[in-house]
């Protein structure tokens, strides 16, 4: 379509338009159509959603943009390209240090407008200079993309005046007639409401150090544009633990802290979490339809085994198998605990045993053959492959959702009668956990076919030998509690605190994070190795290296040199990473093993017959 055809669709001025209206509080129902200037991706930490940031222009102006992840599909398609034209059909304006930006948590490509270069000479947004000192919300990745991260988060004015609110139960509809995204929330967001739903509730967790004693509960908050972790803390636990219900719908309206969120203590994708405060109000909602259920993705039980142990993942089977309530009891603490293992299947044909503790587990009344969604199960390597349902997790029996439906279908049609592969039953493999053949690839192999430079993780072995190994940070202090290895901290002598677990110890157990600098005939490539392989490689466990090292660093020092000049067989994994805002590929060590020459003389000689056949 030519540009002047395609310019008479455009919505000029709406830009301006959209900006008033979020200035004087009115809710603004228009739908834009604006062209796209300009898509970029933004680079993220690990294990974050990518995040793209898009320019559009209504002709007189333009604006910089961010989609929100669930709209993300629209640039994984293709559809999403520069110079085409977009209907919005959801967005959120804000403001943040001088520059307007624009939400996107929905949007229709007009494709039939085709693509074309950029129309006019679209001018970006003026800012009246008194608004550049107010505080304007926006929504920052977890790179700054927008703006600086704030440095006096914690200075922010707690005497502020509070919005205007109902004593209803519910509010009517003018008090909340603009509901934040929750995808939006940031610290720049002084004033704003959000609609949620509750989909996941804690238990109420106590703690006890030299600073004193208190408690806490948190719940897990979902609308139509993200998901979100709120804790309570002593005086707020006290008055909201029992006002929250899992599935129910909440007004949430701030004075409510936006902070960092800590990801050690939550599964969820969101770069912030909340912490309520004493003004924050809470309120029922009167309509519960509108915030969609849990959001779940899924990883099928097949595809378990290229998951990295120790991921946080979402699964949905068949209920095979339950097992009985058994008790276990800490090594560390004494304490017993309930668990119940149960058996899942899916339509790949694999089972798995999934563990579920304490109440959960001497509550579960789920007869077998029922379908069951389970949210944040954490993924161990402990005989093949096994799934354990954190705290933080939550189970949906039988949901109305389309991949619990093509379940039941299937079972009722062939499962029932199929047979199945255990995972535990590939445990003892020598090779990778799911049978792969991960290819011998020499170190220049690695760098010139660009392994882990794809958005897919990329598997290979390779024999090298050490040369050199970095002696700072090799190990870290972890927890003593079975299947934890989560990270202490020492707050009195002799006193090691877990916050997962809720436990103090009287000591750690040390854990090897080693990185290697490993050689082979084609060049030098740096490895990052976890426990299993530091205690082959140094022949020792973290705690026996530290104690050394304390008592005799001169030994210590000849220990980490006996290591260099033994070349192993490393299995290893290479994904892009980020660090320090810089994106690089990681190489991981998932095992290592000792050089069987036997092996590696038959390789030889099967590579020296290819040279003769030739």
């Amino acid at each position: 379509m030519a540009s002047n055809d395609a310019a008479s669709h455009i919505s000029q001025g709406s830009l301006s338009a959209i900006f008033k209206s979020a200035e004087s509080g009115d809710a603004s129902s228009a739908q834009p159509v604006l062209q796209c200037v300009q898509i970029k991706p933004l680079a993220g930490q690990a294990g974050n959603p990518e995040r793209f940031r898009v320019v559009f222009s209504d002709i007189q102006n333009f604006v910089q943009s961010m989609l929100a992840t669930q709209a993300n599909h629209v640039v994984h398609e293709g559809k999403l390209k520069k110079g085409c034209f977009v209907r919005l059909k959801a967005f959120q304006a804000n403001q943040v240090k001088g520059k307007r930006i624009i939400i996107v948590l929905d949007l229709d490509v007009l494709e039939e407008l085709g693509e074309c270069d950029k129309i006019g000479d679209p001018k970006a947004l003026e800012v009246k200079t008194e608004e550049d000192s107010k505080p304007q919300p926006t929504t920052i990745s977890s790179n700054g993309f927008y703006g600086n991260k704030p440095q006096q988060q914690q200075e922010q004015p707690q005497g502020r005046s509070l919005p205007s609110r109902s004593n209803g139960a519910g509010g009517g509809s003018s008090t909340h007639a603009n509901i934040y995204p929750i995808e939006a929330l940031s610290p720049y967001a002084p004033k704003w409401t959000i609609k949620a739903r509750v989909t996941n509730k804690s238990d109420i967790k106590t703690w006890h150090n030299k600073n004193g004693e208190g408690k806490l509960f948190s719940v897990n908050l979902l609308d139509g544009s993200g998901e979100i972790r709120a804790t309570g803390f002593n005086d707020q636990c006290d008055l909201l633990y029992e006002l929250f219900h899992e599935g129910s719908v909440y007004y949430i309206t701030s004075p409510c802290r936006v902070q960092l969120a800590k990801k050690q203590f939550t599964n969820l994708n969101h770069d912030y979490e909340l912490m309520f405060e004493r003004d924050t109000l809470v309120e029922k909602a009167e309509d519960q339809d509108e915030v969609p259920q849990v959001r779940f993705n899924f990883t099928n039980i097949g595809d378990l085994q290229s998951v990295e142990k120790d991921t946080t993942i979402d699964t949905i089977g068949i209920l095979k198998e339950v097992g009985e309530v058994s008790q276990i009891t800490s090594k560390s603490t004494s304490k017993p605990y309930d668990k119940r293992e149960l058996t899942l299947v899916d339509n790949t044909n694999f089972s798995v045993r999934l563990t579920i503790w304490g109440n959960t587990a001497t509550a579960f009344d789920t007869p077998p053959e029922s379908v069951v969604a389970f949210k944040g199960v954490k993924v161990s390597d402990f005989g093949g492959r096994s799934l354990s349902l954190l705290s933080s997790g939550s189970m949906s029996i039988d949901p109305d959702i389309d991949e619990a439906h093509k379940l039941k279908g299937w079972y009722d049609a062939q499962g029932r009668s199929d047979t199945f592969t255990s995972h535990a039953a590939m445990g003892g493999s020598t090779g990778a956990a799911d049978g792969r053949s991960d290819p011998n690839k020499t170190i220049a192999q690695v760098r010139e076919e660009q392994l882990g430079m794809s958005e897919n993780t990329d598997y290979f072995s390779t024999k090298a030998t050490i040369i050199y190994v970095k002696q700072d940070n090799i190990s870290y202090p972890a927890c003593l509690s079975e299947g934890c290895n989560k990270k202490v901290v020492e707050t009195d002598p002799g006193q090691w605190r877990c916050e997962r677990c809720d436990k103090t110890h009287p000591k750690p157990e040390h854990r090897y994070i080693m990185s290697l600098n490993v050689s082979d005939h084609t060049g030098q490539l740096w490895l990052s190795c976890f426990d299993d392989v530091g205690r082959l490689v140094m022949g020792m466990s973290a705690d026996q290296l530290m104690e050394l090292k304390e008592n005799d660093e001169k030994a210590a020092g000849e220990l980490f040199q006996e290591a260099n000049c033994k070349s192993w067989v490393f299995r290893c994994r290479a994904k892009m990473d980020n660090f320090q805002d810089q994106q690089r590929v990681r190489y991981q060590v998932s095992s290592a093993s000792a050089l069987n020459y036997a092996v590696e003389g038959a390789k030889l000689a099967e590579t020296l017959k290819m040279y003769n056949s030739n």
